[in-house]
């Protein structure tokens, strides 16, 4: 397998601290909507360009159909951030972000799952 790039390591690095912030001054329990508003604005702190809602299409039967799915956020363009506030992350989930990293054609995702109380609970990555 080839390895995830320093570049997008270092993003990755930068992201996962923004999220322990975040959860450090909000902690659990709120609405996915609340951790994204309160993400892009440490991301952006960090000086890391964020994509909010991102569209990404796929090609479907040689036509491009757009708007099929909707990464949560993207950040440097190398990451995929997916956030949820559910009770666990299920195997769905994972399937979402490695569809999102196929059709993106990015290796690196992460998800945070903010509805927990420790923050070692909260980040799965997910490597393409």
């Amino acid at each position: 397998m080839i390895p995830i790039s320093e570049d997008v390591e270092k993003v990755a690095t930068k992201t996962v601290d923004a999220a322990y912030k975040v959860h450090s001054l909000i902690g659990s329990g709120l609405l996915e909507s609340a951790y994204q508003a309160c993400l892009i604005y440490e991301l952006k702190k960090r000086g890391l360009s964020v994509e909010c809602q991102v569209s990404l299409p796929i090609n479907y039967d040689d036509n491009i159909i757009g708007n099929a799915y909707r990464i949560d956020l993207l950040v440097e363009n190398c990451l995929i951030v997916e956030l949820k506030a559910v009770e666990e992350i299920t195997p769905d989930h994972i399937s979402q972000v490695l569809t999102y990293l196929k059709f993106s054609n990015l290796r690196l995702g992460l998800i945070f799952n903010f509805n927990k109380k420790y923050f070692k609970d909260i980040v799965r990555r997910i490597v393409r």
